[in-house]
């Protein structure tokens, strides 16, 4: 199981130069990958751009871009051009967010995302082949060919954790990139649904990158309140609340990750078990557990 870092936390209220050197701490240290999320800040692509001219070799992912607010055609250039930046080194994490911010920020129409989803991968995988996109869905259209010279197709994880995203996960794309999701829902419903998606169209096996709150503690329980501080919100929106109660976790608490370096080992090694083939570690708590985490991590690559 390859480990990656989720930066989502350094990227909140600091520049590109910062973001920048934390990709390049991930990189020495030998994680394989170094994700950001797509929030109401910095454009994540571009700044993924930007840290692939100065970090080598890691791959760079997004977690996750939201496909309502761009059009395929525009997505896929942009991917591409992080592609031929980077030398190929892409992870596009792509998802519906959520109705609340598509509706309520965006005023756009959150109506049937499974088929918003469907149409959006049937114009946006083939431009990433460097293949014309000849599509004309209910919603989205598209009659139009994207080349970036040096670019090769990246990566597509979609954020899926319904059945139905799941299929077309496996179906369309290379896989899912799941959050607030426990190991016995990874174990029962995703792995399960997505590699059979894959294996009934004739796919390779799908990428399943879970990531979680992380975090190596003496102080277990402060460390859990902590979580269901940080994390509360995610308690709140119905599709993690959908993964949350599979689990039959309370909260965002529940899910994290926590305790002394065996515990946290072993809670890792249980998301590997239940069929992840990433494990994104989404680090948090004191300078001093942030510190003990990342040395867990590494013993672990």
């Amino acid at each position: 199981m390859r480990i990656g870092i989720f930066g989502g936390d350094v990227t909140a209220g600091n520049d590109i130069e910062m973001v920048t050197a934390a990709a390049a701490a991930a990189q020495a240290q030998g994680f394989a990958s170094f994700a950001i999320p797509q929030i109401f800040g910095a454009d994540a692509l571009t700044v993924l751009a930007v840290i692939a001219t100065k970090v080598p070799d890691i791959e760079l992912g997004t977690g996750v871009v939201p496909t309502y607010p761009r059009h395929p055609v525009s997505l896929a250039a942009q991917a591409l051009t992080v592609q031929a930046v980077s030398g190929n080194r892409l992870m596009l994490g792509i998802g519906l967010s959520h109705q609340m911010v598509i509706e309520g920020i965006f005023g756009l129409s959150y109506d049937k995302p499974v088929r918003h989803m469907r149409e959006y991968l049937s114009i946006l995988m083939p431009l990433l082949r460097d293949e014309s996109a000849d599509f004309d869905g209910e919603t989205l259209h598209a009659h139009v060919g994207v080349t970036v010279p040096g670019a090769e197709a990246p990566t597509v994880l979609i954020a899926a954790l319904g059945s139905q995203m799941l299929k077309l996960a496996g179906t369309l794309a290379d896989g899912t990139v799941t959050w607030m999701t426990g190991p016995a829902t990874i174990a029962e419903h995703t792995a399960p649904a997505i590699n059979a998606a894959a294996q009934e169209a004739g796919r390779p096996a799908p990428r399943v990158a879970v990531a979680l709150p992380v975090c190596v503690t003496h102080d277990e329980q402060a460390a859990r309140g902590a979580a269901a501080a940080t994390f509360e919100v995610y308690g709140f929106l119905p599709s993690y609340r959908a993964m949350l109660d599979r689990e039959g976790a309370a909260g965002p608490a529940d899910v994290a990750i926590v305790g002394d370096e065996a515990t946290v080992r072993a809670g890792i090694e249980r998301v590997r078990d239940a069929g992840a083939t990433d494990f994104v570690a989404s680090e948090y708590g004191s300078r001093a557990d942030r510190a003990r985490t990342r040395d867990l991590l590494r013993s672990m690559l």
